[in-house]
């Protein structure tokens, strides 16, 4: 969660109140690279074709998804030059769910309805895991009276317009050069079956995540709260820390234990102690919230050490 500032309500605004819809846009690019990777996938198989694929998925889920639309786009939790931005949210891109602006929207959204008392089962996954697969991945959710999304400046620039109208062109340019550099078989394994599982498991995160798993925090008043999924916590890039998150939204780090794995955190330090990044924000760094109860000693350890810089 953020702090929500690009999200503007007025007194009608409803997180409840409203319908899921089939997506044909959406659907279509899903199921799509689906047939392509399952079908082509067994047909071309290759092993330089399957090493690619775990390459450059680790590459785009550190650097575009975890690194660059959610720790920074999204949260601001570092700065770093424009050029780093603007290539790690290109790489968010390639992860196939949506452009820049939609990614916000999606995330800064669902966050705002779980922190009401109440709020759509769409936007909890609070529905059974087929139902909740086939509305994550195929619909999406029309609101009553939705709020806004409002873009401060850092953000609505020509850069970020230009990615989130091209978003499921900025396959393309891979794609040429997956072709010519292995044919057909890097062209199915680096872009349909890399979209197909990020996508799936970007939803099946979510999913877990806001139904079970460990929990050292709880939110007062939040309809939705958030676990811990430590088994995932590799291949997520620390994103399954999805409790932590909820506790300490504006945190770079999201392992914040010490025996919390969290590859994402680990490249972003390498990448302050080459200069590249700075400002990078902690727990300790953020505001006190009064609604943030600590339900257990690994919290409570967490909250005595808090001033203590070298924990994290």
């Amino acid at each position: 969660m953020n702090d929500l500032h690009r999200i503007k309500e007025d007194s009608f605004s409803s997180s409840e109140s409203g319908h899921v819809t089939w997506s044909p846009i959406k659907s279509i690019w899903y199921l799509g690279h689906a047939f392509i990777a399952i079908i082509g996938g067994v047909i071309y198989f290759s092993w330089s074709a399957l090493t690619l694929f775990i390459v450059f998925t680790m590459i785009i889920l550190c650097f575009g998804h975890s690194l660059g639309m959610h720790r920074r786009l999204i949260h601001g939790s570092y700065k770093c030059p424009h050029w780093m931005e603007y290539l790690f949210v290109h790489l968010g891109v390639l992860v196939g769910m949506a452009g820049p602006y939609g990614m916000i929207w999606q995330h800064d959204l669902r966050d705002w309805a779980q922190r009401k008392k109440q709020c759509h089962s769409y936007l909890r996954h609070g529905e059974n895991i087929i139902k909740d697969g086939w509305w994550q991945l195929n619909c999406d959710l029309v609101l009553e009276h939705p709020p806004e999304l409002v873009l401060e400046t850092r953000i609505d620039n020509k850069i970020f317009r230009f990615l989130e109208k091209t978003w499921m062109l900025q396959q393309l340019p891979w794609a040429i050069l997956f072709f010519y550099l292995g044919g057909w078989s890097w062209v199915i394994w680096g872009i349909s079956m890399r979209i197909l599982v990020s996508v799936t498991g970007h939803w099946l995160v979510g999913y877990y995540a806001h139904n079970d798993g460990e929990r050292d925090w709880h939110l007062e008043g939040a309809a939705v709260q958030g676990h811990n999924l430590p088994l995932l916590a590799f291949l997520s890039m620390g994103e399954s820390w999805h409790n932590n998150h909820h506790a300490f939204p504006g945190s770079a780090l999201l392992g914040i234990q010490e025996h919390q794995i969290d590859p994402g955190w680990w490249v972003l330090r390498h990448l302050s102690n080459l200069g590249l990044v700075r400002d990078i924000k902690l727990p300790q760094d953020l505001p006190e919230r009064p609604e943030l109860i600590a339900i257990n000693q690994n919290a409570n350890l967490v909250i005595e050490n808090k001033h203590e810089s070298s924990i994290y």
